[in-house]
């Protein structure tokens, strides 16, 4: 999808405007459909490091967690030991929290399991909302919740699954950027991509 940010007509979800990194995520990847088990699980570590913090934040740091966690490949990632754990964490490209870079390695764990158990991890994730993308019909974004019944039976599933640092808002911003849910306002120009 070409972007739109130079097109001062085009209408969007007010939380973009005011930064291109914002606005190049929202017009090309926020609210789009993802069946990629790495895509999932980036957005997995990137939204459990964004805890407590802005989502701009993160951007910005994306290319140096790309890096820092080989590309987001889970396999690696659930073999990172004390060693890589310290280089992460002295590693002023990315959020250094002891808890969320563990959080992080342990989920890649968990991640794996889910591959072996359902075949992949998008078909499990996706069969929380049957398979469907669910469409938010909001006019403005105080309308959009923090987090819903799907995220919150997501959660306590992932949980006991023994999934950390992914709570029921977490997974929200999950399922709508990984577009099982879109949650683009009626006026914007993503609603109905």
């Amino acid at each position: 999808m070409k972007s739109l940010s130079n097109e001062k007509t085009v209408k969007r979800c007010d939380w973009c405007m005011g930064n291109e990194l914002y606005i190049e995520y929202h017009d090309k990847e926020w609210g789009t459909p993802v069946f990629d088990d790495r895509k999932h699980f980036e957005f997995m570590v990137l939204e459990s490091a964004q805890a407590g913090l802005s989502w701009i934040t993160i951007l910005k740091k994306r290319e140096n967690y790309r890096m820092a966690y080989d590309g987001f490949d889970p396999q690696k990632v659930a073999r990172y030991g004390e060693k890589k754990k310290a280089a992460l964490l002295a590693n002023q490209g990315i959020i250094r929290n002891r808890l969320k870079i563990e959080a992080s390695i342990n989920n890649a764990v968990q991640f794996l399991e889910i591959q072996k158990e359902c075949g992949s991890f998008s078909d499990y994730i996706w069969s929380f909302s049957k398979g469907k993308q669910v469409k938010g019909k909001w006019k403005t974004i105080e309308e959009i919740p923090a987090k819903t019944e799907l995220s919150d039976r997501l959660a306590a599933d992932l949980k006991k699954r023994g999934f950390k640092f992914l709570g029921s808002i977490i997974m929200y911003s999950h399922l709508q950027a990984t577009g099982i849910v879109n949650d683009h306002i009626t006026s914007c120009f993503r609603f109905m991509s």
